[in-house]
């Protein structure tokens, strides 16, 4: 850890706006007066903009306004001038056709919102999945001081006895019902018992694994990811979050200062030890490309290999978030990344101290929700990155999600041209497939959905499923839901709307996956692939005009992270020119 604190008292980015009394400073203050503040709020004390992605359609955040009361208070307490201000909110559950085509689009509109106005500090107020990455992205490009308070995960799902995870059921019950195993109204009955309080998904999901993410980052204070969302302690965090954030504002601490190649290698072996989502990858990959550090997809591979998946919780285990809170939470697995060597113990975090110093004391309290290392899911959990004739740029996999047995296999393919066609030949019993096939699925990538949508954990065909096969290998250029499981190789690349490889495999071609050897291979000569990627043609579907246009036009690989091309890097937290 080298941070400096920077001297204070100093002038503040925001008194460009408030200092003074030119024409222009009394334009920006006086206006600002009509909301009923005194005028020694502007006196120089830091203005603190409370990024809030609360929405009635964002149902993971629909708590948020609640909670940034509370980190209101904590500004204040500290000596800060809290501001809310309503930003940007991709909902996962709502949006189509998928969150993640707006997750570039909502961190350039928050960037540009931090930019622009007078503020000096950051609270980022995130939960569901593509908010956590979208306002971290945006804080990294701007590189104002940042911190993240998560809204906190849902509270345990039951129904009939059994524990209920939010999505991985969702999977399970709908696999159920083409099964002929579960009828149509116990679906419906069990529909009631998924959601039953506010916050994000209980499963180690996407929401929650980036909001572990950002706290093994270092941008959130220790024990934020865990809370549940309506415990109390969840309260308390916002306000400890909110008089931190006034020092971190004092002190000049930044984005850039905790979001360090080490750290963002804490987070990968972090990522690895608690069974996280494979969404993690692209989410940091491009948060990495914002803040200026070198992250590939072999530091991916590199940093979680040999990481045992310690956290017991679904989709990979058997318990959900409320137990890991329960149990210590993330402190307590990070303490044991240090334990075995595997952690960058001096990186900074947003509370000023290492990460080490937060964590060293912690305590498990259930050793059979965060396991033993001999104990563990899987000895060498992670996301395996598979690359070969298939994926020259790299593919995804979850090893604590999938089925050992299919970790080394052969089987011919069964191409699906989008998800339009998948969807009307899955459920034909007429279907040339059984369980040793591999599932091809094309034209979900980035450009190609356009946005990536979370259909790579295709269903299973029912006759299939009929057999009591509850699992196949699947490969596509898409994404799959945190919650979801299975032998599934994801965002394949260079995608099929680019002109990858995966454009031109045809049903009848056999395919070998081996895990172990980090290997996806299309069983034809170099001749023939060169010779199908030379008649390739791309499809005509690309977007006349709009935001689809813009993201088709200029959206990178999954490999990079899939963000915009002229987003990367750090763009600065410059004042812009006054215009009255």
């Amino acid at each position: 850890m080298t941070f400096k604190p920077a001297p204070w008292p100093r002038k503040l980015r925001s008194q460009h706006w408030f200092g003074g009394t030119s024409r222009d400073t009394i334009y920006h203050r006086g206006w600002l007066k009509n909301q009923g503040h005194p005028h020694d709020l502007f006196d120089g004390r830091p203005v603190i903009g409370i990024l809030n992605t609360w929405s009635d359609l964002t149902p993971c955040n629909g708590h948020l306004r609640e909670l940034a009361e509370k980190v209101k208070a904590g500004v204040w307490e500290a000596g800060g001038f809290p501001v809310e201000v309503p930003v940007f909110s991709a909902s996962e559950n709502t949006f189509r056709p998928t969150a993640m085509m707006y997750r570039n689009l909502a961190a350039l509109a928050v960037e540009e919102a931090m930019r622009a106005q007078p503020i000096d500090g950051a609270v980022l107020m995130v939960g569901c999945d593509k908010t956590t990455p979208s306002l971290i992205m945006a804080a990294a490009s701007t590189d104002i001081p940042s911190i993240v308070v998560t809204g906190g995960p849902m509270l345990n799902g039951y129904f009939r006895g059994e524990r209920v995870g939010s999505g991985t059921h969702l999977w399970k019950f709908s696999e159920a019902v083409k099964a002929g195993e579960m009828t149509q109204e116990e679906f419906l009955e069990a529909e009631a018992s998924m959601s039953r309080s506010t916050g994000s998904c209980n499963t180690m999901g996407t929401a929650s694994t980036m909001a572990s993410m950002a706290e093994a980052l270092g941008m959130a204070l220790s024990g934020n990811a865990a809370i549940p969302a309506v415990d109390s302690r969840r309260r308390v965090m916002a306000q400890m979050t909110g008089r931190r954030i006034v020092q971190m504002v004092k002190d000049d601490l930044k984005p850039s200062d905790v979001m360090t190649k080490p750290a963002f290698e804490n987070a990968i072996r972090t990522n690895a030890a608690i069974g996280g989502s494979t969404n993690a990858v692209i989410h940091l990959l491009a948060m990495a490309g914002r803040v200026g550090v070198d992250l590939t997809l072999d530091d991916w591979d590199r940093c979680g290999r040999d990481v045992p998946t310690i956290v017991n919780l679904m989709p990979s285990g058997k318990y959900l978030m409320e137990e890991f809170f329960y149990a210590g939470g993330l402190p307590v697995v990070i303490k044991r990344l240090g334990e075995a060597g595997l952690l960058h113990k001096d990186a900074l975090t947003v509370s000023g101290e290492t990460m080490w110093d937060q964590v060293k004391d912690v305590v498990n309290w259930n050793e059979d929700v965060i396991l033993p290392a001999e104990k563990a899911l899987t000895q060498s959990g992670g996301i395996v990155v598979l690359k070969g004739n298939l994926a020259p740029k790299g593919a995804v996999l979850k090893p604590s999600a999938a089925t050992p047995a299919l970790m080394v296999h052969r089987g011919r393919a069964v191409v699906f041209e989008d998800i339009d066609d998948y969807k009307a030949r899955i459920n034909d019993e007429a279907l040339d497939i059984d369980e040793t096939c591999v599932m091809v699925l094309k034209n979900c990538g980035p450009k190609g959905y356009p946005g990536m949508a979370e259909v790579g954990n295709m269903g299973l065909p029912p006759k299939v499923l009929r057999k009591g096969i509850t699992d196949m290998v699947r490969i596509s250029d898409a994404r799959m839901s945190g919650t979801a499981y299975g032998t599934v190789v994801l965002h394949t690349s260079p995608e099929a709307a680019a002109g990858g490889p995966l454009a031109v495999v045809q049903s009848g071609d056999f395919i070998t996956l081996d895990v172990p050897n980090r290997t996806l291979r299309l069983e034809i000569s170099d001749d023939e692939l060169a010779a199908r990627l030379a008649a390739w043609q791309p499809r005509h579907e690309q977007a006349a005009s709009g935001y689809a246009w813009l993201h088709q036009q200029h959206v990178e690989g999954a490999d990079t992270g899939a963000d915009l091309d002229f987003l990367k890097g750090c763009r600065g937290r410059e004042v812009g020119k006054d215009s009255h």
